[in-house]
């Protein structure tokens, strides 16, 4: 072998072995900021909260349910908590939110009762202020703490008054609702939020970001 041949396949090999280096760099280097920036939009995105705006009349309906479900409303103030939301938790969510949709039919207190606004806790039949006190209540006996679990005024996708139950996570606020088997961040259900219970304490109600500017609606039942 010629003297000068293995200095120069080792020079080669060399050569090779530092490009490819300098490309799993490149490449790296290149991976890691495609996925940070990503990972940045959707952690901005799904960490998105509700923007409270302000004091809220409680709705009659949950004030004459205190009348006769004392215990469920007299309650002390308490800390505002965010849920950790693994996905254990929301398989959790998820399930609690389609057994209930499943297990109640959908009829108007006017149908059920022969009064226009009543809030109670559904046996087999009820609307959709009944399906959220369900799911709250099932909630807090599987764990999840009351703060996190809140009752929420919105108008639907026709203009109608609705309410669903918004949980209160690390991720952003996740709305369970009657009208759909799927739990969705709050802005994923094209729903107009008006007012909700207050963390602190639920016989308090604060008016929501989207509640402030239709007139008329802040004021909404």
């Amino acid at each position: 072998m010629h003297p000068g041949t293995g200095r120069g396949l080792q020079m080669l090999n060399m050569l090779k072995t530092k490009s490819i280096y300098i490309l799993f760099v490149l490449l790296s280097s290149g991976f890691t900021m495609t996925s940070g920036a990503q990972a940045q939009n959707l952690t901005v995105a799904m960490a998105t909260p509700m923007q409270v705006e302000g004091a809220g009349k409680s709705p009659m309906g949950w004030i004459d349910f205190c009348k006769s479900h004392a215990a469920d409303c007299d309650v002390k103030p308490a800390k505002p908590t965010k849920v950790r939301l693994t996905a254990a938790r929301l398989s959790e969510l998820d399930g609690i939110n389609r057994k209930v949709n499943a297990a109640i039919q959908p009829v108007t207190d006017q149908e059920l009762y022969g009064v226009e606004e009543k809030w109670t806790y559904p046996v087999d039949k009820g609307d959709c202020e009944d399906y959220v006190l369900l799911k709250r209540r099932m909630l807090m006996d599987a764990g999840w703490p009351r703060q996190a679990l809140l009752i929420t005024v919105v108008r639907d996708l026709k203009g109608d008054g609705h309410a669903v139950l918004t949980v209160v996570t690390d991720r952003g606020d996740y709305a369970l609702d009657n009208q759909a088997e799927d739990v969705k961040p709050w802005f994923d259900t094209g729903y107009t939020y008006i007012k909700r219970q207050s963390q602190v304490d639920p016989n308090v109600w604060v008016l929501l970001g989207d509640g402030i500017g239709p007139v008329g609606v802040a004021a909404a039942p």
